[in-house]
């Protein structure tokens, strides 16, 4: 669960990964519904899984011990079971590498999607513009 005051180590290169895919989408949209928009977003693929490899070991060793997540967001639930698939077939193909090599090979690999609500989306894509404007308006002040 994430703590109050923790930070993302992602966050930079997944915002970047949204706003390629949100300006994609947005290009190629008649009309502009950001809701819409948002949930085409979510379901496209990613250029990896937006966690870290510490936290993705944690799980899926948990998992491996039985647990079925029920407490975890479905989101979050599916993105580790998929996780956890992945990483059963390296296991088979390789049982002497460890969980946390493994893992980390996986996570850095391609996701199907972004396993992010449409919600959340439209959270980071509002923080990612609002910083956007903040530091062209500092941009401006200096002339």
């Amino acid at each position: 669960m994430k703590r109050k005051g923790s930070v993302f180590q992602l966050a930079d290169e997944r915002d970047d990964d949204i706003m390629q895919n949100y300006i994609k989408l947005l290009n190629e949209a008649k009309k502009i519904n950001l809701y819409q928009i948002c949930c085409r977003l979510v379901n496209m693929p990613s250029k990896r899984f937006w966690v870290t490899a510490e936290r993705a070991s944690i799980v899926i060793s948990s998992m491996q011990d039985g647990d079925k997540l029920l407490k975890m967001h479905p989101t979050k639930r599916e993105m580790y079971n998929e996780i956890y698939r992945r990483v059963q077939e390296c296991r088979q193909k390789d049982p002497t590498q460890s969980i946390y090599n493994i893992v980390s090979n996986v996570i850095s690999s391609p996701a199907p999607k972004f396993y992010l609500t449409p919600g959340s989306t439209r959270m980071i894509i509002y923080k990612i513009k609002r910083e956007w404007i903040r530091k062209n308006m500092q941009g401006l002040y200096r002339l």
